[in-house]
């Protein structure tokens, strides 16, 4: 089994920064892609960004520029710098990963979620 653990989520005012984390344990032979995902209330869950084992980063377009995220392969873990944050950022933020797991099973495997709220 795998588990994914976020970290780092909280309230922050518009204009300030976070930074979230999550970290993979268990059964991993490997991690192909990691990546971020946010579900707003009353809204359907959208992509943030991915980065591959390559590191290729991709970013959905209402985050480019102000989203940075990274990856630590000897850690397994994943990063999301936020800067320049909106209320419109507000969401529950959720990592995901695509794992070959102990049993050569490429599974992907999701996070609890955490939650980012920006107001004043």
């Amino acid at each position: 089994q795998v588990q994914l653990v976020e970290s780092g989520g909280g309230l922050v005012q518009p204009g300030g920064s976070l930074r979230l984390s999550c970290a993979a344990s268990g059964s991993i032979v490997s991690i192909y892609s990691m990546g971020w995902y946010r579900q707003a209330p009353g809204k359907q869950r959208e992509l943030v960004a991915t980065i591959t084992s390559g590191t290729s980063t991709n970013y959905a377009d209402s985050v480019k520029g102000r989203f940075t995220i990274s990856r630590d392969n000897a850690k397994n873990t994943v990063y999301l710098q936020m800067n320049s944050l909106k209320p419109e950022d507000t969401a529950v933020y959720s990592c995901n990963a695509e794992v070959l797991t102990g049993t050569l099973l490429r599974v992907p495997f999701w996070g609890q979620g955490t939650q980012v709220t920006v107001s004043s």
